[in-house]
This record gives structure tokens, sequence and C-alpha cells, in this order.
């Protein structure tokens, strides 16, 4: 057990954390560097950075990192720093190389420790990055994820202006058991009701903050890089790979994904010719990749492709036959953006996020229904488009998302928080902390803001 108090101009954070020593060391070692000793340091010494830094965090890390908001923070960054804002991306410890450059893009990245855990690693490192964020004041905080907004109220009470990104219902993903449930919907919780501003990344979830909170929130969605297609076919071929005659999905091997429902449709399918790559790996070791790992291994032409990116993954993307994505959870799925942009047939499942990317009843099946799964791949399989209606599709899907768009309506939401005028939802600001920038939590307005909408309505 560690315990004692971290002290700055106009902030105290009292600190009690048990933990094996060697990591109370690095945790602690972790955030004094970063915040450094003195508000003149600058952004690798820590210290207060300045009003002008966009400060992110609630993801894995980048560049190449495996995930849907890591993707999303990849791409969405490095716009935001050409469009002259100064970003600092918080990347954990375990997914990337201390000897990394400090800088990518422009994007500056601040590698904080945390353990690596199934169930206490994005708690922990939320934790260590809210405190960072209260020494360096930076103008906005970026949550990305509602189980890193379970800091939202801390950075509250710091007085920092927040906003959370919601990527998705995390806690209905399979994998999940009853306390950790318990915990993400605490996290969207807090994260939508005590958050300056709220972004959606999917109509459905726009829906889903109105109707459970009663709050308004920005439509904002994932995007897309958009390049030609590479003509090269090396990497293909050293995955056995012929092109064209191939189904291909690609995503983290874990439940929600339901690679097992398209494995099976494709062994029962027959599809003469074709082969399955499965492109993904586990972050945690878990029984669900064990068991796709083995009825693989027992059915002909699957091919385990692991985790994928960079040349490989555009080869694998232009050259596929056509993508599938039989998910029970989704946010907003980059992947099938992905394989959209490069012109690639698809088959999704009928989930609310896939259908507002795809509309056609041939390219939807039932989640769940491997039977009709099998059929509709058979009758995709005998498509054939041609390099203008495949150019046509790819046109449609970068002009819906764009990141360059989408990095502007970001920043657009950033500039409309800086520049209004002292609203706060849970909290009233007092003149004597006006000039150290701290704000204290109303515990009345807490209590208001923390029932249910439907009974706040009522009262109204």
């Amino acid at each position: 057990m560690i315990s004692g108090s971290v002290s700055w101009p106009g902030l105290t954070v009292l600190t009690a954390v048990k933990l094996h020593p060697g990591a109370s060391y690095k945790m602690l070692h972790q955030i004094l560097r970063s915040i450094g000793t003195g508000p003149t340091k600058g952004l690798n010494g820590g210290g207060v950075v300045s009003d002008r830094e966009i400060f992110i965090f609630g993801f894995r890390g980048f560049p190449d990192v495996q995930g849907g908001i890591e993707t999303h923070v990849e791409n969405l960054a490095p716009k935001l720093v050409e469009l002259g804002h100064r970003v600092t991306a918080c990347v954990r410890s375990p997914y990337v190389d201390p000897q990394r450059s400090k800088e990518w893009k422009g994007v500056r990245l601040l590698r904080l420790w945390t353990v690596r855990s199934t169930y206490f690693e994005t708690l922990l490192h939320s934790l260590i990055c809210a405190v960072v964020a209260g020494a360096r004041r930076p103008k906005i905080v970026h949550i990305q994820g509602i189980g890193p907004a379970l800091v939202t109220p801390v950075l509250r009470i710091f007085g920092l202006r927040v906003v959370v990104t919601h990527h998705g219902e995390d806690y209905s993903r399979e994998k999940w058991g009853r306390a950790a449930r318990t915990v993400l919907r605490l996290g969207e919780t807090l994260g939508m009701r005590f958050a300056h501003k709220r972004i959606a990344i999917s109509h459905s979830i726009a829906k889903l903050i109105a109707a459970k909170y009663g709050k308004s929130c920005e439509v904002i969605p994932n995007g897309v890089v958009f390049a030609d297609p590479p003509s090269q076919k090396d990497k293909i071929a050293e995955l056995g790979l012929e092109p064209g005659r191939y189904v291909l999905t690609v995503g983290r091997l874990v439940p929600e994904k339901r690679q097992m429902d398209l494995l099976r449709a494709f062994r029962d399918a027959g599809l003469k010719g074709w082969k399955l790559a499965i492109v993904g790996r586990i972050d945690h070791k878990n029984k669900y990749a064990d068991l796709l790992a083995s009825e693989a291994m027992v059915t002909e032409n699957v091919v385990m492709a692991g985790f994928q990116s960079g040349e490989s993954l555009r080869q694998l993307y232009a050259h596929a036959g056509m993508f599938v994505l039989p998910s029970s959870h989704e946010g907003l799925p980059i992947v099938l953006l992905e394989a959209l942009s490069y012109g690639v047939p698809v088959l999704v499942s009928d989930i609310p996020p896939n259908l507002e990317v795809v509309s056609d009843p041939s390219h939807i099946f039932p989640m769940g229904d491997v039977a009709d799964l099998g059929a509709k791949m058979s009758a995709l399989a005998e498509l054939r488009l041609n390099p203008a209606e495949r150019e046509a599709i790819r046109r449609g899907c970068a002009r819906r998302y764009d990141w360059n768009e989408i990095a502007a309506k970001t920043s657009a939401a950033y500039d409309e928080l800086v520049d209004a005028k002292a609203r706060p939802a849970l909290t009233r600001s007092n003149p004597a902390q006006a000039s150290t920038g701290q704000t204290t939590i109303n515990v009345h307005e807490f209590r208001r803001v923390s029932r249910p909408a439907r009974q706040r309505r009522s009262r109204q």
C-alpha cells in the first residue's frame, strides 16, 4: 500500500493504491515525470503545458495497435494537428515501445504506465491520465470510450473542459461478466451526464444517449483513409491466398466479433476454390480465441492470418472477393468502412451500426443465423463487380466518411466549448476560484443530474 499526496498549484491529489511495490513505484514515477517539477517545464519535461493543448486518452496506443478506437485516434489526432491544435495522446505502456519516438505525425505521445489486465488496465490508466491532466491544465480533455469516462467527474473537479466520445455500448460485449458490465454502465452514466460535450460515432448511439440521459450530442462518425488500391499481391501470396478468391474478416478474436459464425457458414457453404482469411489477434487470453483456433485447424481452407497492418492489410482488403462482418456489437465499424473504401462487396449482420452503412438486403443477414449467412455468401461469391462499380463504392464511402471533415467537425466542437460563456451543468463557479481555474461540484446539482432523465422531466 502506498499513500500520500501529489501537490501542484491549486491542486492536491491524495493517493492510496494497493499495488505491488514495483508497480507502485512505476506508477508514481510515470505521474511525476509527466507533470514535471514546475509550471515552466516543456512537454517532454512535463509541467503545466499550455491552455492550447488537446489531451486525449481512452485507447491502448498507436500507430499500428489493433482496435477500432485506436484506429479512430490514429487517424483523427494528426488531422487535428493539421488544423492547428496541439495534441497530446496518452498511450498505455504495455502497447507502445518505450524506445519509440515521443512524437508521431505532429502528435505528442505520452506513454503512461498501467498493468496489462483485462479488468484493471483501462481504469488504472484513466485515473493516471486524469491526475496528469489535472496538473497539465490542457485546453480540452477528450476521453475516448465509456470505460475511461469513469473519471469524467474527477476532471470536472479539476476545473477542466471535458469532451467524451461514445464509441458503443461496451457493456453489451459478450466477454464481460456482471461486475465489468456494471462498471461500464457507470462509466457511460458519468461520462454522458458530466461531460461538457458528448460525441457519438453513430446515429443509433446518439438516440441511445437521448433516450437514457435526456442529453443531446453531436454525431461525428468514424472515417476511412482513401487511397489507391495496391496492385502488388506478394503479401497475400505469402498467406496462400488467391486474388478475388477469399472471404475476409478483420477484428479482434473476441466473442462479439462472432468469427465462429463465419467459419461455420463458410464450411457449410462449400465455396469451391475459395478460402477464408481471419485477420486479428487476442489482446488478452480467452477461451473463445482458443476454440476458434482449434476449429480453424480442422476446417479446410481457413487461414488464421493474425494481426496485419500497413501494406499487408491494404493488400488483403484490395484483393478480397468479399468482406464479412458477423458482429453482435459494433460502434461504427472502421473495418467495414475500410473494406468499402477498396470497393469490396460486403456482407454484414443486421445490427443497427452496420445498417447505418449498408442498406441493401442482399448484403445483410440476421445476426447469428449461420444458414442465412452461408446462403448469402454463396450468392455473393457469384457476383463479379466491374472496375467502374467498385470505384463507385469507393467514392461513395470516401465522400461519407472523410477524416478531414470529421476532424473539422471535432475541432469545431472544441472551439464551441472553449468560446462558450460559463454554463456549467453540474458545477457553479466561485469568484475566489476564478484565478486558479478550480471548480467545485454542488451536491444538490450532482444529485439532480444523477437521477434518471425521466424523473427529472417529471419534476419540471
